[in-house]
């Protein structure tokens, strides 16, 4: 029986710091995610509303994506980083004093998570870069399996809390908001002890259109690349069934406010199980077709969710969505940070996350208009098999994805 080892990136001090931070900013986040979508669900009964959250937090990648990359190879990531996490503060803030006086309404949820997703614009771009210029590229992959298990464990953790907190007596909205805000701190101090950091300037422009077309240009060569991207924007727009889960929790599996966080910490579940298993893998052979097989098991296990009638096979159904999703989050990642020279990470991953993220939250309001009309069954069922077929499709299009085995080469920068 193979003995369980400190995963080497455990063992850099600057990582430890951001891995900390990062666990007890994002178990805030999820926490205050999920109520949120609890909040508007108690406010109106149409599903489209909860698909506005997707649109709202969509937007502001599309708007500032590419120029927070951009800005996060330009200037000090770590200040960046300062800066979008006090936004996320405030806007966190503001949301629980206004539910605690009474006073919110639905546009107030909308125009405060638009800053949020505003601030994660830049926030991201920055805090991704930042992670190879403090682990050396050997511990990379280890690396990011390892805030794969921080975001997962942190994703368990929020929603859960979160059912916990509207159920209490004397809390309720208001408090998954204000402890959301107190979360950040911990991601804030960790960049202050983290101390200065230095990142490759060779060859950066400053912030320009022409700065963030050198970024684009760098990925269009880079098959690998551009493929892993479309999968995952295509996978996530069919399978996201996230903002439907306050509707299957009280009208389907009846399992209330608790239930419905249990629900929402589910895919974390299966996401931590699976990265456990995968930081404890010295070498992940045969990439590609574990990509595109993780992938197959998402969209498999949406189907499966949408179909489920009782509370346990619609976890189990939810961990395996979380499964799948985890595996391919963490081989995506090595092989985007690693096929990118430093100087040009920040603007792939702006690029990158108008896929990552405009892929669920777009495929949040796809499933909240579809169920409008169709009901959330077949919203989520319906996802689960254009999932699979977008992984067909991919596969056509891109066929030396599926042989990719992690040991090719990256191409040259673009001009």
């Amino acid at each position: 029986m193979p003995r369980i080892h400190i995963p080497p990136a455990l063992k850099h001090r600057r990582f430890v710091l951001l891995w900390s931070g990062l666990t007890v900013s994002v178990a805030g986040s999820r926490m205050q995610f999920a109520a949120l979508l609890w909040h508007i669900a108690t406010l109106t009964s149409d599903p489209i509303y909860l698909g506005y959250v997707g649109l709202v937090r969509v937007l502001p990648v599309m708007a500032f994506g590419l120029v927070g990359g951009a800005v996060a190879d330009a200037f000090d990531r770590r200040r960046i980083i300062l800066i979008t996490q006090s936004i996320q503060t405030l806007v966190a803030f503001a949301l629980g004093f206004l539910t605690l006086s009474g006073r919110v309404e639905l546009w107030h949820l909308y125009v405060l998570t638009f800053l949020e997703a505003a601030a994660q614009a830049f926030d991201l771009p920055a805090r991704q870069s930042l992670t190879p210029n403090i682990v050396p590229a050997r511990d990379l992959p280890n690396a990011f399996s390892m805030q794969s298990i921080a975001f997962t464990v942190a994703s368990i953790a929020g929603p859960v809390f979160s059912g916990w907190i509207l159920a209490a007596p004397g809390l309720g909205q208001p408090y998954t908001y204000l402890f959301n805000g107190v979360s950040y701190f911990a991601m804030i101090f960790a960049i202050l002890a983290i101390g200065q950091v230095p990142q490759a300037q060779s060859g950066v422009r400053p912030v320009s259109v022409s700065a963030i077309a050198e970024g684009i240009r760098y990925i269009v060569r880079q098959p690998i690349i551009i493929s892993s991207m479309l999968l995952d924007f295509i996978a996530t727009f069919f399978s996201s069934a996230t903002a439907l889960l306050p509707i299957f929790a009280k009208d389907i599996l009846h399992v209330g406010v608790i239930g419905y966080g249990w629900l929402s910490a589910a895919q974390a579940v299966g996401a931590a199980l699976a990265a456990g298993v995968m930081s404890q893998l010295d070498e992940i052979k045969r990439q590609g077709p574990v990509l595109l097989g993780s992938v197959v098991i998402y969209g498999l296990a949406t189907i499966a969710f949408g179909l489920a009638t009782a509370f346990v096979p619609a976890f189990v159904a939810l961990a395996l969505v979380g499964g799948g999703d985890s595996v391919s989050t963490i081989i995506r990642n090595t092989i985007r940070q690693l096929q990118t020279p430093d100087h040009l990470r920040g603007r792939m991953t702006s690029v990158n996350q108008i896929f990552f993220m405009g892929g669920p939250q777009l495929g949040e309001f796809e499933a909240g208009a579809v169920a409008q009309f169709f009901g959330p069954v077949a919203a989520v069922v319906s996802g689960g098999i254009g999932c699979i077929l977008g992984v067909a499709w991919v596969v056509r299009k891109w066929p030396a994805l599926l042989r990719y085995d992690g040991s090719e080469p990256a191409l040259a920068p673009a001009d």
